[in-house]
Protein backbone atom coordinates (compact mmCIF):
# COMPACT_ATOMS: atom_id res chain seq x y z
CA UNK A 1 0.00 0.00 0.00
CA UNK A 2 1.58 3.55 -0.98
CA UNK A 3 1.78 6.01 2.06
CA UNK A 4 -1.10 8.61 0.87
CA UNK A 5 -3.24 4.92 0.60
CA UNK A 6 -2.02 4.22 4.04
CA UNK A 7 -2.63 7.83 5.31
CA UNK A 8 -6.43 7.96 3.90
CA UNK A 9 -7.15 4.65 5.78
CA UNK A 10 -5.78 5.49 8.99
CA UNK A 11 -8.16 8.42 8.76
CA UNK A 12 -10.85 6.08 7.54
CA UNK A 13 -10.22 3.71 10.51
CA UNK A 14 -10.08 6.92 12.67
CA UNK A 15 -13.26 8.18 11.65
CA UNK A 16 -15.37 4.58 11.66
CA UNK A 17 -13.80 4.49 15.35
CA UNK A 18 -15.32 7.50 16.49
CA UNK A 19 -18.94 6.80 14.75
CA UNK A 20 -19.00 3.70 16.67
CA UNK A 21 -18.27 5.14 19.70
CA UNK A 22 -20.98 7.90 19.44
CA UNK A 23 -23.57 5.52 19.44
CA UNK A 24 -22.77 3.22 21.48
CA UNK A 25 -20.78 5.15 24.67
CA UNK A 26 -22.35 8.31 25.32
CA UNK A 27 -24.81 7.40 28.41
CA UNK A 28 -21.27 6.32 29.60
CA UNK A 29 -19.42 9.65 29.02
CA UNK A 30 -22.36 11.61 30.28
CA UNK A 31 -22.64 9.67 33.82
CA UNK A 32 -18.73 9.70 34.34
CA UNK A 33 -19.03 13.51 33.54
CA UNK A 34 -21.76 13.84 36.52
CA UNK A 35 -19.76 11.52 38.67
CA UNK A 36 -16.85 14.34 38.49
CA UNK A 37 -18.94 17.00 38.78
CA UNK A 38 -20.30 15.79 42.02
CA UNK A 39 -17.03 15.35 43.57
CA UNK A 40 -16.15 18.84 42.43
CA UNK A 41 -18.98 20.63 43.97
CA UNK A 42 -18.76 18.60 47.07
CA UNK A 43 -15.34 19.93 47.29
CA UNK A 44 -13.66 16.88 46.17
CA UNK A 45 -10.26 16.70 43.23
CA UNK A 46 -10.44 14.13 40.62
CA UNK A 47 -6.97 12.12 40.48
CA UNK A 48 -5.75 10.37 37.03
CA UNK A 49 -3.37 8.09 35.83
CA UNK A 50 -2.32 5.63 32.92
CA UNK A 51 0.64 4.56 31.46
CA UNK A 52 2.53 5.56 28.00
CA UNK A 53 -0.21 7.22 25.84
CA UNK A 54 -2.59 6.91 28.57
CA UNK A 55 -0.37 8.61 30.80
CA UNK A 56 -0.34 11.82 28.00
CA UNK A 57 -4.00 11.54 28.05
CA UNK A 58 -4.42 11.48 32.08
CA UNK A 59 -2.00 14.55 32.21
CA UNK A 60 -4.03 16.23 29.18
CA UNK A 61 -7.47 15.66 31.41
CA UNK A 62 -5.57 17.38 34.30
CA UNK A 63 -4.07 19.95 32.52
CA UNK A 64 -7.57 21.02 31.54
CA UNK A 65 -9.33 21.13 34.69
CA UNK A 66 -6.54 22.98 36.37
CA UNK A 67 -6.37 25.82 33.77
CA UNK A 68 -8.99 25.95 31.46
CA UNK A 69 -11.16 24.56 28.61
CA UNK A 70 -12.70 26.70 25.59
CA UNK A 71 -14.36 29.37 27.95
CA UNK A 72 -12.90 31.11 31.45
CA UNK A 73 -13.68 29.80 34.12
CA UNK A 74 -11.70 29.20 38.23
CA UNK A 75 -9.24 26.42 38.14
CA UNK A 76 -9.96 22.91 38.73
CA UNK A 77 -8.39 20.61 41.09
CA UNK A 78 -6.87 17.68 39.34
CA UNK A 79 -4.06 15.51 39.99
CA UNK A 80 -1.91 13.69 37.12
CA UNK A 81 -0.66 11.00 39.02
CA UNK A 82 2.05 9.95 37.05
CA UNK A 83 4.09 13.35 36.52
CA UNK A 84 6.20 13.12 39.66
CA UNK A 85 8.88 10.97 38.42
CA UNK A 86 10.67 11.16 41.41
CA UNK A 87 7.63 9.58 43.32
CA UNK A 88 6.67 7.21 40.79
CA UNK A 89 10.55 5.93 40.88
CA UNK A 90 11.09 5.98 44.41
CA UNK A 91 7.63 3.49 44.51
CA UNK A 92 8.89 1.60 41.87
CA UNK A 93 12.63 1.23 42.71
CA UNK A 94 11.16 0.56 46.81
CA UNK A 95 8.48 -1.55 46.51
CA UNK A 96 7.45 -2.33 43.15
CA UNK A 97 5.91 -0.90 39.52
CA UNK A 98 2.43 -2.33 39.95
CA UNK A 99 2.55 0.49 43.93
CA UNK A 100 3.38 3.32 41.77
CA UNK A 101 -0.48 4.85 41.38
CA UNK A 102 -1.98 3.03 44.82
CA UNK A 103 0.19 4.54 47.40
CA UNK A 104 -0.23 7.95 45.97
CA UNK A 105 -4.20 7.39 46.01
CA UNK A 106 -3.61 6.13 49.66
CA UNK A 107 -1.85 9.28 50.63
CA UNK A 108 -3.91 11.97 48.53
CA UNK A 109 -7.14 10.26 47.71
CA UNK A 110 -10.48 11.11 50.09
CA UNK A 111 -14.02 10.02 49.98
CA UNK A 112 -15.20 12.56 47.93
CA UNK A 113 -12.66 12.59 44.85
CA UNK A 114 -12.70 10.16 41.87
CA UNK A 115 -10.07 8.07 40.45
CA UNK A 116 -9.95 8.60 36.54
CA UNK A 117 -8.08 5.65 34.83
CA UNK A 118 -7.11 5.88 31.32
CA UNK A 119 -5.81 2.60 29.81
CA UNK A 120 -6.40 1.28 26.36
CA UNK A 121 -6.67 -2.67 27.36
CA UNK A 122 -7.85 -2.68 31.15
CA UNK A 123 -5.33 -5.48 32.32
CA UNK A 124 -2.59 -3.02 33.84
CA UNK A 125 -1.98 -4.14 37.56
CA UNK A 126 -0.98 -0.41 38.52
CA UNK A 127 -4.64 0.74 37.84
CA UNK A 128 -5.85 -1.92 38.85
CA UNK A 129 -3.96 -1.26 42.57
CA UNK A 130 -5.41 1.75 42.19
CA UNK A 131 -9.04 1.20 41.83
CA UNK A 132 -8.36 -1.28 44.95
CA UNK A 133 -6.98 1.38 46.97
CA UNK A 134 -9.53 4.08 46.05
CA UNK A 135 -12.53 1.44 46.30
CA UNK A 136 -10.96 1.23 50.31
CA UNK A 137 -11.05 4.90 50.66
CA UNK A 138 -14.36 5.08 49.34
CA UNK A 139 -14.02 7.23 46.32
CA UNK A 140 -15.79 6.40 43.07
CA UNK A 141 -14.05 5.37 39.50
CA UNK A 142 -14.08 6.19 36.07
CA UNK A 143 -12.73 4.17 33.84
CA UNK A 144 -11.60 5.20 29.58
CA UNK A 145 -11.32 1.11 28.84
CA UNK A 146 -10.76 -0.52 25.83
CA UNK A 147 -10.47 -4.32 24.15
CA UNK A 148 -13.60 -5.48 26.17
CA UNK A 149 -12.14 -4.01 29.43
CA UNK A 150 -9.92 -6.49 30.70
CA UNK A 151 -9.79 -7.07 34.53
CA UNK A 152 -10.50 -3.66 35.09
CA UNK A 153 -14.06 -4.31 34.33
CA UNK A 154 -14.56 -6.92 37.01
CA UNK A 155 -12.95 -4.57 40.02
CA UNK A 156 -15.28 -1.83 39.55
CA UNK A 157 -18.60 -1.46 41.11
CA UNK A 158 -21.95 0.01 40.20
CA UNK A 159 -20.84 3.42 41.56
CA UNK A 160 -18.30 3.26 39.16
CA UNK A 161 -18.35 3.82 34.98
CA UNK A 162 -16.95 2.10 32.92
CA UNK A 163 -15.81 3.62 29.31
CA UNK A 164 -15.25 0.41 27.33
CA UNK A 165 -14.15 2.09 23.61
CA UNK A 166 -15.62 -0.57 20.77
CA UNK A 167 -12.20 -2.10 18.59
CA UNK A 168 -9.06 -3.92 19.23
CA UNK A 169 -6.57 -0.91 17.53
CA UNK A 170 -4.63 0.77 20.32
CA UNK A 171 -4.12 3.51 18.60
CA UNK A 172 -8.16 4.31 17.42
CA UNK A 173 -8.92 3.26 20.90
CA UNK A 174 -6.20 6.91 22.24
CA UNK A 175 -7.75 8.56 19.42
CA UNK A 176 -11.46 7.82 20.88
CA UNK A 177 -10.10 8.44 24.61
CA UNK A 178 -8.96 11.83 23.54
CA UNK A 179 -12.56 12.70 22.28
CA UNK A 180 -13.84 11.81 25.34
CA UNK A 181 -11.83 13.65 27.59
CA UNK A 182 -12.69 16.92 25.69
CA UNK A 183 -16.26 15.73 26.26
CA UNK A 184 -15.50 15.80 29.97
CA UNK A 185 -14.01 18.89 29.82
CA UNK A 186 -16.90 20.02 28.02
CA UNK A 187 -19.69 18.62 30.26
CA UNK A 188 -17.60 19.83 33.15
CA UNK A 189 -17.54 23.61 32.04
CA UNK A 190 -21.29 23.46 31.08
CA UNK A 191 -22.72 22.42 33.81
CA UNK A 192 -20.17 23.95 36.64
CA UNK A 193 -21.29 27.11 35.02
CA UNK A 194 -24.71 26.86 33.96
CA UNK A 195 -24.41 27.41 30.28
CA UNK A 196 -26.74 25.71 27.97
CA UNK A 197 -26.06 26.12 24.88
Amino acid sequence: MEPAQRITKIFEDSLDSISTASRTITREIEEASKLMVNSLLAGGKILACGNGGSAADAQHFSGEMLNRFEIERPPLPAIALNTDTSTLTSIANDYAYRDIFAKQVQALGQPKDTLLVVTTSGNSDNLLQAVSVAHAKDMRCVALNGKGGGALSKLLTSGDVNIIVPGTSTARIQEVHGIIIHCFCDLIDQHLLGIND
